[in-house]
């Protein structure tokens, strides 16, 4: 036998071995209980951490969710200061950010997931969404303070807050467009076409409604987080005190987390326990936006 085929049945007959080692070693229960048990111990530790920090907040905060609390302004006396001009610039930002990043986010996955060719154009663009979801939302109040506040001139209004929030979420709304609509079968695209329905009829009636729960549950979660933003609007320069809730989208504007940072910034106690309860409606609402994209995707996907 030449020096070549000993050394070659050699390799053959030790690669069985040092895998069937490797796995007895992965398969010992003793191992597995132990990673097992690691494992449960972090999840575990980081959940108890969480659930205290969320029952402490609410607790704190308990003694002003009351009625009058979601339906005055603010005020300087802690006693008789609520959110509701809060809660509902909160709510215009995210009916701004619904009209202007999904349309924007959804439109572009489409065109690069089922109509650009693949180049380096494409590929530099795709290189340049998946970094900027990756940008301290600061930049983006920025962004927002030169384009939107001073040269669109609007003010520091609603909607250029909206606008701000839209730049915010708009890679997260692509990505995660782009993610639902590679899992939908090539299969769908090409018996489509194969009976002669244009590309864009196969998009509109095949692909988009199986791709809906993935696209859906990526825009509720992105706009959780947009909701939950303060430093893009402060950064734009939304003011911490307005007495009266947004009338149109260029009227001034606070949001639920500006106005807890607002109180948490002052020294008195009673404030604090503002900011504690308007914090916790903030996590309410957080909480059922997850909620929301949750039986959507599972109603969606059990029709489709």
């Amino acid at each position: 036998m030449s020096g070549n085929a000993a050394f070659e049945l050699e390799l053959v007959t030790s690669v069985p071995r040092t895998v069937v080692r490797g796995k007895n070693f992965l398969a010992r229960s003793g191992i597995q209980t132990a990673f097992l048990a690691l494992s449960l111990f972090v999840i575990s530790s980081a959940l108890l951490f969480l659930f205290v920090l969320i029952a402490q907040l609410i607790l704190d905060g308990w003694p002003r969710l009351e009625g009058s609390f979601f339906t005055q302004g603010p005020s300087r006396k802690a006693e008789i200061a609520g959110v509701y001009p809060a809660l509902m610039g909160s709510l215009w930002l995210m009916g701004i950010v619904a009209v202007f990043a999904v349309p924007l986010g959804v439109g572009a996955a489409v065109y690069l997931e089922e109509y650009a060719s693949k180049n380096k154009l494409t590929s530099f663009i795709e290189l340049n969404i998946a970094n900027l979801a990756g940008v301290p939302s600061i930049i983006y109040g920025l962004l927002g303070l030169q384009l939107f506040v001073r040269m669109l001139q609007l003010d520091r209004s609603v909607l250029a807050g909206g606008l701000t929030l839209s730049l915010v979420i708009l890679p997260v709304i692509i990505i995660a467009t782009r993610e639902a609509l590679r899992n939908v079968p090539r299969a769908l695209r090409e018996g489509a076409l194969a009976l002669g329905a244009t590309q864009w009829q196969s998009i509109a009636h095949h692909v988009l409604p199986n791709a809906t729960p993935g696209i859906l549950t990526g825009c509720i979660l992105a706009f959780s987080r947009a909701i939950g933003e303060t430093a893009p609007l402060i950064t734009m320069g939304a003011l911490t005190y307005v007495a009266f809730a947004p009338q149109s989208p260029l009227s001034p504007f606070t949001a639920l987390p500006i106005q807890a940072f607002n109180w948490i910034s002052r020294p008195q106690a009673a404030f604090h326990t503002n900011a504690a309860a308007a914090i916790s409606i903030l996590l309410v609402v957080l909480l059922a936006f997850n909620i929301i994209a949750i039986v959507l995707r599972a109603k969606l996907e059990r029709r489709s």
